[in-house]
């Protein structure tokens, strides 16, 4: 268990970007058609550049974790640059679309919709890992998921009512969505550090 930590922290930190990612298309492709026609032809670049972002990041996901932990550990820097260009091409995109409030308020909350599903994803999988571990431990290992759970059930009160309040700029939205990407990372780590402790207990 103890080198699948690593690998599995960097496996939940792309999943959850490429979840959102997904969201983040489907939102802007439903309201693409509907743009008028100049704003049309920058929407539907948006839309092009930003898949080949995703698919870019999921192809770099494969081949770093085809070839091992090492790898994909090492890719780490590279995933990330994939994922700022995307956050960076979103925000531009938004922020000089201040008429169309009503668009990107509907893609935070899809976004904020697939960063709720990548929580209770990983969730399901570190307990799916917990019970393949030994029973030693499992006081820790209950704590770090009540943790992990009370963790996102404040991420989520919070873009609910940044949901709710409507009136909220891009980079107001985006900055919420950055605080609970970073709860959701560190909630990861603590709680494979909290598995690979009882994995080395046994």
């Amino acid at each position: 268990m103890p080198e699948q930590t690593t690998l599995n922290l960097t496996l939940n930190w792309t999943r959850e970007r490429l979840h959102e990612m997904d969201a983040a298309l489907a939102s802007l492709a439903v309201s693409a058609p509907q743009a008028e026609a100049a704003a049309k032809v920058k929407a539907d670049d948006l839309l092009a550049d930003l898949k080949k972002r995703r698919s870019d990041l999921e192809v770099l996901l494969k081949t770093h974790a085809e070839a091992g932990e090492a790898a994909l550990a090492g890719a780490k820097t590279e995933l990330d640059a994939h994922w700022a260009g995307f956050e960076a091409q979103m925000k531009a995109y938004f922020d000089g679309a201040g008429q169309q409030a009503e668009q990107y308020r509907a893609t935070f909350k899809d976004i904020a919709a697939a960063q709720a599903k990548a929580w209770s994803d990983s969730a399901e999988r570190l307990r799916e890992a917990a019970t393949k571990a030994a029973a030693i431990g499992t006081t820790d290992l209950d704590a770090v998921l009540k943790q992990l759970k009370t963790d996102a059930a404040a991420a989520g009160v919070h873009l609910d009512t940044l949901k709710q309040t409507g009136s909220a700029s891009w980079s107001v939205l985006s900055a919420a969505l950055g605080e609970s990407r970073k709860a959701f990372d560190q909630a990861n780590q603590a709680a494979w550090t909290a598995l690979k402790g009882t994995a080395t207990k046994n």
